[in-house]
């Protein structure tokens, strides 16, 4: 017994000094393994990326490799060298983190879907004529809740909401009803998803505590079946959104369980990210006056008001038909955006920096971009990159800013809150007109004022960068009512 005890000590000192003694060779990225043995970086990266990568940056500059939790991720910060990361196919693969995550989160395993296969399906519904008719849907399930939500209330009666709960309640279940065919159960599945989506961080990083981790497998669950539609033939002839979605899964021979499982992963998918932008777009407005009177007077000049908030996405998307509030909205989106681009290195890589300067990057290591340091929160590429600046994108002719540069040479990247090159997020255009819906529906139809006029915006919850929108650490009390004019 004693003698099988010391192999497993000796077995696992042999495993800890092979993680500990990696040294940096020629040609590789500054290596910083961090003083704990095994773990590295992974305590401090867990608890605030963005700080942790930002002190990173100033210590080793635009790349580096860290060790999180036994494995090496290489940083890459600079915008100009990204396409070599994003462009390459062979050396480099998101599959199997994907995959990894998946499994993780949503305890779903879809190991016969290609990615190709899906974006082709999913390029087929939010995009053209289906993208249209979802955004006209949507239009109508966010118009009816802004008001049913007012029902029973004078127009002069207050009513109080923190601001996030108000945009991510509105959006989450105008966007459920335009994507899932029941109706009834909308503000459950919402309650249910909160708790889920509060947890999946720690869910993500298996660093749930074991009363977390009993709520969000009852969540999943809970989930799982209010989702889950009576019909699983696919026999009708309707052209639902999830009646596709459906059909689509069977024809890539997944079977009943997974169908099921994956509705959450879409619903989280389609729904985490309107209700916080939404949030942080109008928490900038209120807290910024000139910013908000400025996209009120261009909803004002807009002619036939009601006609043009009634009308289809195609009016919503005019280039040039909301400039300040598309500035608005892209400079929200540079603040609040914090996406990771993970690769896998499948084969040993040179990457070719612009610079010139040309880096080894090793097989079974991780290449991560990060977006929101650079180029979003990049002092080089954006003046005073932590102050909201609501003009920030506008030049003074009202056309749109896109030159932006760094070490002398135009970006191709100046925000990506949407990823970027084959991975871009197939459902932007979706997401953009339902915040640009939501808010107009709300500057139109409501009074909307913070409780506290001096009142500040929440920081943000660190542990959510690297999972799309930021979310706040608390809320901004606001109250609104009804205009007299309707």
């Amino acid at each position: 017994m004693l003698w099988t005890i010391f192999l497993l000590l000796n077995g696992l000192l042999v495993l800890v000094l092979l993680y500990s003694t990696r040294t940096r060779q020629k040609n590789e990225p500054p290596l910083d393994k961090g003083f704990l043995p095994w773990l590295g970086h992974a305590l401090e990266f867990g608890k605030d990326a963005a700080k942790f990568l930002a002190r990173m940056k100033d210590k080793h500059g635009d790349i580096f490799t860290v060790r999180i939790a036994g494995h090496y991720v290489t940083v890459l910060l600079d915008p100009n060298s990204f396409d070599a990361v994003l462009n390459d196919t062979v050396f480099l693969d998101f599959t199997r983190n994907r995959n990894l995550l998946l499994k993780r989160i949503f305890n779903l395993q879809l190991p016969s879907i290609k990615p190709t296969a899906e974006r082709i399906w999913m390029e087929r519904h939010f995009q053209g004529l289906s993208l249209s008719k979802l955004s006209s849907s949507m239009n109508t399930h966010l118009k009816d809740l802004v008001l049913s939500d007012q029902k029973g209330c004078s127009p002069s009666e207050w009513r109080q909401d923190g601001l996030f709960s108000l945009c991510y309640s509105l959006l989450f279940r105008a966007g459920y009803l335009t994507l899932f065919e029941k109706g009834n159960n909308a503000t459950a599945v919402y309650k249910e998803f909160r708790k889920f989506d509060g947890l999946l961080t720690k869910l993500a990083r298996c660093s749930l505590k074991r009363g977390e981790s009993k709520t969000v497998n009852l969540s999943q669950e809970r989930l799982w079946e209010m989702l889950s539609p009576k019909w699983l033939s696919g026999g009708s002839e309707s052209d639902s959104w999830q009646r596709s979605y459906h059909h689509f899964l069977q024809e890539e021979g997944v079977d009943a369980e997974m169908q099921k499982r994956a509705l959450l992963l879409q619903l989280w998918t389609t729904q985490c990210n309107a209700g916080p932008a939404a949030f942080w777009l109008l928490g900038f407005l209120l807290t910024h006056p000139e910013a908000m009177e400025e996209v009120k007077s261009e909803i004002r000049s807009l002619s036939l008001k009601d006609t043009f908030l009634q009308q289809s996405c195609i009016n919503l998307q005019g280039a040039h038909s909301t400039p300040v509030f598309d500035s608005v909205l892209s400079e929200t989106l540079r603040l609040t955006a914090a996406v990771m681009i993970t690769r896998e290195v499948v084969q040993d890589k040179i990457l070719h920096m612009a610079n010139g300067q040309e880096y080894h990057l090793r097989q079974g290591d991780s290449v991560c971009l990060f977006p929101f340091l650079s180029p979003q929160m990049d002092p080089q590429i954006h003046q005073e990159p932590q102050i909201f600046k609501y003009d920030r994108f506008l030049n003074d002719d009202m056309t749109v800013v896109d030159k932006f540069y760094k070490d002398g040479k135009r970006l191709k990247y100046h925000t990506m809150p949407w990823g970027a090159g084959r991975n871009i997020c197939v459902g932007k255009e979706f997401a953009v007109t339902a915040i640009k819906q939501f808010v107009f529906l709300v500057l139109t139809h409501l009074d909307l004022e913070m409780c506290e006029p001096e009142a500040k915006l929440p920081p943000v919850n660190p542990s959510r960068y690297g999972f799309g929108m930021l979310q706040p650490d608390g809320d901004l009390q606001v109250r609104y009512r009804l205009k007299n004019e309707m």
